[in-house]
């Protein structure tokens, strides 16, 4: 059986978790997760990471209804990092974008390479 404690956290407890779509493989969002939230993660398959600004559980889209739910935990060869492949409800970025990522580097500059959901 997997046991979160065997995977390798920072000196705060936490390991950083991609989170990607698990139909089309874009990468969504980068967060934080201890133990815990990955323990509560794996028992409800709703994805619950750790605030490090509220210092404080969240479980995403409690409040933006842009729920996250568990396809598949991977983790990698190392054991301090997490991908979860979600199936995401709704933009996964607070800025109301599918995606965190949506500036790239091209030329030297940043450009915006998606604008917020218009729902």
């Amino acid at each position: 059986m997997f046991d979160p404690a065997s995977l390798k956290y920072d000196a705060n407890g936490l390991i950083p978790a991609i989170a990607q779509d698990h139909r089309s493989g874009e990468v969504l969002m980068m967060a934080w997760m201890n133990a815990e939230s990955l323990r509560r993660t794996l028992e409800s398959g709703r994805i619950t990471y750790w605030s490090r600004s509220r210092q404080g559980f969240w479980t995403k889209g409690e409040s933006s209804g842009h729920v996250q739910k568990l396809v598949e935990l991977r983790v990698d060869c190392d054991r301090d990092c997490l991908l979860l492949l979600v199936d995401q409800h709704g933009p996964a970025c607070h800025t109301n974008r599918r995606s965190c990522f949506y500036t790239a580097i091209r030329d030297g500059r940043e450009v915006e390479i998606m604008a917020p959901s218009e729902a």
